[in-house]
């Protein structure tokens, strides 16, 4: 099968519209969950650690260098702050998926459940409709 025949049934079943839907959603969710972050969870978290504002955790490097209340070179730093509001809006994206995929493998499972085994009870009760019919049909036959 040539590369341009997979890539046509790939497109043709649904599987690049399954993606592309991915893609477009996981964009949107990720900017709810980053206003999330911002804005409901890393305030109380920071209020929590002494009024701590994460933007502002960092590793000054080299400091700014000012001349007559003029900045002449911008201050070198690592904000490390910032990554751990990335870390925590991974988290919270990973959960998400996570549960998402969870409630999915599940309802797959009950719609690929196979019927379950008729009871003993069952089998007897069949076995009687059937032999009913069975008599009914001899009755009516000349």
């Amino acid at each position: 099968m040539g590369f341009v025949q997979e890539f046509r049934e790939f497109t043709i079943k649904g599987n690049f519209v399954d993606l592309a839907v991915g893609v477009i959603l996981g964009a949107a969710s990720g900017k709810v969950v980053s206003a999330l972050v911002d804005r409901l969870i890393m305030p109380p978290i920071g209020l929590l650690l002494g009024k701590v504002n994460f933007d502002d955790l960092k590793v000054v490097l080299k400091p700014a260098v000012t001349a007559d209340g003029k900045e002449i070179a911008k201050e070198v730093s690592l904000g490390y702050g910032a990554a751990i509001q990335s870390f925590i809006e991974l988290l919270i994206i990973g959960l998400v998926v996570f549960l998402l995929v969870r409630a999915y493998n599940r309802f797959r499972k009950k719609a690929d459940a196979k019927p379950a085994e008729p009871t003993a009870q069952e089998k007897l009760l069949a076995e009687i409709r059937d032999l009913l019919k069975a008599r009914t049909d001899v009755a009516k036959s000349p």
